[in-house]
């Protein structure tokens, strides 16, 4: 004897409806939903169940809801982050731009990043790990980075650097922005003899803590990917690690790569 399917509560049912509703097209990108006291008489429910309902697509991260205006079809908004070409050695020659700018510039976004704390400090041990240096001593230094586009943000960077490459340099000191000298970390690798020849990038998505919230101004229901991004550079050698929190909504994620035999 089969079990019967147990139904879904009301607020499910029109969460469910509603979502359907938007993946038809029946509401576009931006368009107000109709208020409670009218989905409450559509669905033949109380105004609490559609209340419910719309907090369910809101933690879906399908709505913006607005306290005295009502509940909106959030618009896809996506900037790609590229794979290899975005650390290419010949764009960075050609444009003269990191790669958080050179990417920005191609989804037609004005870039921004600021640069709030540069430090020496212990590594993390997967740091640690991934760099070959000690986690018990002071062995990295530590440079945080907020990314914008289009005065949003949209990321945050921390980047590790061995102490025995940035010590004494501008990796350590210098945290100035718009069009200093510092533009591309990767320019200032090679004057120090480290050209970038290899990338490993660790992919991870989990949901946000309260001052990744804070920071990036996540609304609810969106997730973050994280990359753990390693630099290697043309002897083998790892040189950077960049732990990368990016707004779900906001980045992708496109990538070639070979096939080995």
């Amino acid at each position: 004897m089969s079990t019967p399917t147990k139904e879904p509560p009301p607020s499910r049912r029109i969460a469910d409806a509603l979502r359907q509703a938007i993946e038809r097209g029946e509401y576009s990108a931006g368009d107000k939903l109709p208020s409670e006291r009218v989905l409450a008489a559509t669905y033949e429910s109380a105004r609490n169940t559609a209340r419910e309902a719309i907090s369910i697509l809101e933690a879906e991260g399908l709505l913006d809801v607005w306290h005295g205006k009502g509940a909106f079809v959030r618009p896809p908004a996506r900037m790609i982050r590229l794979g290899a070409n975005r650390y290419s050695h010949r764009l960075r020659i050609e444009t003269g731009l990191s790669p958080f700018r050179a990417e920005a510039q191609r989804a037609g976004k004005t870039a921004h990043v600021e640069v709030p704390d540069i430090r020496r400090v212990k590594p993390p041990a997967d740091v640690a790990e991934r760099l070959g240096v000690p986690a018990s001593r002071r062995s990295v230094v530590q440079r945080v980075n907020h990314y914008f586009a289009d005065g949003e943000p949209v990321q945050i960077g921390v980047t590790y650097i061995p102490w025995v490459i940035a010590g004494g340099t501008v990796l350590a000191t210098d945290a100035t922005d718009p069009q200093s000298r510092f533009n591309s970390i990767y320019g200032e690798f090679e004057q120090l003899g480290h050209r970038l020849t290899k990338v490993r990038e660790e992919i991870t998505a989990r949901m946000p803590r309260p001052d990744e919230v804070a920071m990036l101004r996540i609304p609810p229901g969106v997730p973050v990917i994280q990359v753990l991004h390693t630099g290697v550079d043309q002897d083998d050698q790892p040189f950077e690690i960049t732990r990368f929190t990016m707004r779900a909504d906001l980045n992708g994620l496109d990538y070639w790569l070979p096939i080995e035999d």
